[in-house]
């Protein structure tokens, strides 16, 4: 029997969603090696999460608490998750920003084999097999760790949010290992974020991305049509680097991974890289001028006409079927 231990990514004082697509591969890890999963709270005041977290089903909710914690800074987090984690067989978190940071500097504590972006739990006997995206989605490959512990961040798109099972899971405080050497170099100042009242990109039910097409127009264009929807914006890499929006709003394989429930791409033609950051969306609408544009291949449903047009149009005859 082998345990597992979910990582819960905590910020402004609330889970966020990605923590629940890393417990739903928890239960599925769990039950393959017939063991139980549990669920790590890192901060330096994480009682207003316990609750949400205690509901998701796990055999405990451990929590490290301390002043050092209060903000994420990687050199104060690695020791902590490293000395949590060594006696589970398993360790996973999400692939955002957070885990990808933070998850290997882990596995180099731990000794451990990492495997990254992962997309489907996959087992042989009592060993568990990872298949994860290769060159930006064209071909995957299955991979096995041996070490004793198995550090894993897996692909949000890839596995729904868990949802609460009803239980209340026990909690259990960890006391919390002095930081190295290292930590002491390093000192949290700020966090400038940009405020945005639009849902977050990766956890939005409907994200409307646009494309180098909109140029000039882009927030002209777009903002309207996103404001009807309750829609998240998102952009091609042309569009980011072209400035015609910020760079943080990118979709793709060197951006962010979206899985909503409602996709449109605006004037994207829909190169490989695009494509792997949001193919795994539930819905997908193209709006493209090229009727021969990839994008089409994936698509649930297509307008091939002038964007220009089509799109205010369409966001009057939305805003129009809402306010009826």
């Amino acid at each position: 029997m082998a345990n597992v231990l979910v990582l819960a990514e905590i910020s402004g004082g609330k889970v966020k969603k990605t923590t629940h697509s890393a417990v739903t591969f928890a239960r599925k890890a769990a039950a393959l090696l017939g063991g139980s999963y549990s669920i790590l709270a890192l901060g330096s005041d994480v009682s207003a999460v316990l609750g949400e977290l205690a509901a998701l089903g796990a055999d405990k909710v451990l929590v490290a608490e301390a002043p050092t914690l209060e903000h994420y800074l990687a050199e104060h987090y690695a020791p902590v998750v490293a000395a949590a984690a060594g006696s589970f067989r398993v360790l996973v978190a999400t692939a955002s920003a957070f885990g990808k940071d933070l998850l290997p500097r882990v596995a180099a504590r731990l000794d451990a084999g990492y495997a990254a972006d992962v997309t489907e739990l996959l087992s042989e006997g009592t060993s568990l097999r990872y298949k994860r995206p290769m060159f930006a989605g064209n071909a995957f490959g299955i991979c096995r760790i041996e070490s004793a512990v198995e550090v894993v961040s897996v692909r949000q798109s890839a596995f729904t949010a868990a949802e609460p099972t009803g239980s209340s899971s026990p909690v259990e405080r960890l006391a919390v290992p002095a930081a190295g050497a290292g930590a002491s170099r390093i000192e949290w100042v700020n966090l400038e974020q940009v405020k945005n009242e639009r849902p977050e990109l990766t956890e939005a039910r409907v994200v409307v991305s646009g494309g180098r097409a909109l140029k000039e127009q882009f927030y002209e264009l777009l903002n309207p049509f996103a404001d009807v929807l309750g829609a998240a914006i998102g952009a091609s890499r042309a569009a980011c680097d072209n400035g015609y929006c910020a760079p943080d709003l990118q979709v793709g394989q060197t951006g962010k991974v979206v899985a909503p429930a409602l996709y449109f791409a605006v004037g994207i033609s829909g190169a490989i890289q695009h494509l792997a950051g949001m193919k795994s969306s539930k819905i997908i609408v193209a709006i493209n001028k090229d009727g021969d544009a990839p994008i089409f291949q994936v698509a649930d449903y297509g307008l091939v006409g002038d964007l220009f047009k089509v799109l205010p149009e369409l966001t009057t005859k939305l805003r129009a079927l809402k306010d009826a």
